[in-house]
């Protein structure tokens, strides 16, 4: 199983100072995070892709092409690509370009957004958001898996005869995750392709995620790919540590109440107590994490949101130090207790390309 950290990229003031750092500073700050989690020893680093302010992701192939250069081991992704309003040509040939540099540690997220007016800005009815989804993603398919295409759709200009340059790392194209918190249809796309789902729960109850997930898992046996629990299955998380709890609920509080993603809705409490966000000790959010499973099953992959709403960069290192040396290794014993031997394990291009390769054997 996985672990590792998305950010949304957002430039906020902190409310407790009034400083608003420079979109210079956050992108600084968002790398050094990065490398940070290598450090402590997590296993993904994924960013959030936005065109209009506060945030600052516009390009994460750039960026997750910089850290790739600065780090060993840590598998690069997307907490959101927008399937809808970018070109499935660029995005097929940039993210083989990251997985060639990147030796393979890329993955990546295929997402609508959650801002309406990026569709125009980019020639796109919000209309046709799921309908963009799905074409968009077909063609992105055929174009890492098919050297030579002929395509024809609704929302761009034909192609005759393209070859997608550079080909994805040994042939074997960036495993997709299809990210949707409220979509089924999306949920659908990913179990139609035998790809992964990735429900971000960080806003949503329980019994949300559990009937999205377990759509997923059907729909996924449904097409022939394995059984339910054999789907792969990613959940995002929110926490925020110190080693008293009331430490943290009193440090965290004034970044809750003005967080452009949460802020000035429900009280911390009530949102602590419907939604995964976890503020308190390490053993709290250890306890509530390992409850994730008690409704999306066996799942291979835990993103945490810890470098948001102004929370300054000195504070999210020391909190990715709780979550690598005290958090992090208790997950991944306990997660490993009872896990059916024929849950699989989250795909890398290793294990991808093996696969690739027996299958090659199977046919050959």
């Amino acid at each position: 199983m996985q672990f590792g950290i998305f950010s949304v990229g957002d430039v906020t003031p902190d409310p407790t100072t009034g400083r608003t750092p420079t979109e210079r500073e956050r992108i600084k700050a968002m790398v050094a995070i990065a490398l940070k989690a290598e450090e402590v020893g997590l296993d993904v680093f994924a960013t959030g892709e936005h065109h209009n302010p506060p945030f600052v992701p516009s390009s994460p192939t750039t960026m997750l092409g910089y850290i790739a250069a600065r780090t060993e081991r840590l598998v690069l992704s997307t907490s959101t690509t927008l399937i809808t309003t970018n070109d499935p040509v660029k995005i097929a040939e940039d993210f083989a370009m990251l997985q060639q540099l990147a030796d393979g540690r890329v993955d990546v997220m295929m997402g609508r957004g959650n801002t309406g007016p990026v569709y125009p800005w980019f020639g796109q009815d919000i209309r046709q958001g799921i309908n963009l989804a799905v074409e968009n993603y077909a063609l992105l398919h055929r174009l890492w898996r098919e050297d030579v295409v002929d395509w024809e759709g609704k929302f761009r200009t034909p192609l005759q005869g393209f070859t997608s340059t550079p080909r994805p790392l040994d042939g074997v194209p960036p495993f997709v995750w299809h990210g949707s918190i409220r979509s089924p249809e999306i949920a659908e796309q990913a179990a139609y392709y035998g790809d992964g789902f990735f429900h971000n729960n960080i806003f949503w109850p329980a019994d949300h995620t559990k009937r999205m997930v377990e759509l997923y898992r059907a729909r996924y046996a449904h097409y022939g790919h394995g059984t339910p629990e054999q789907a792969i299955v990613g959940l995002g998380g929110q926490v925020f540590m110190r080693k008293n709890s009331q430490d943290a609920v009193r440090e965290f509080r004034p970044y809750f109440d003005v967080a452009p993603v949460y802020g000035h809705g429900p009280s911390l409490e009530e949102f602590t107590q419907q939604t995964p966000l976890t503020v308190g000790s390490p053993q709290q959010v250890i306890e509530k994490t390992l409850s994730f499973r008690e409704y999306a099953g066996d799942y291979q992959r835990q993103l945490f949101l810890m470098d948001h709403a102004g929370l300054p960069l000195k504070t999210v290192l020391e909190q990715l130090d709780l979550l690598g040396e005290e958090v992090v290794p208790v997950l991944r014993k306990e997660f490993a207790k009872n896990r059916p031997a024929d849950v699989p394990d989250a795909p890398v291009h290793a294990s991808l390309l093996a696969a690739a390769k027996k299958k090659e054997g199977v046919g050959a």
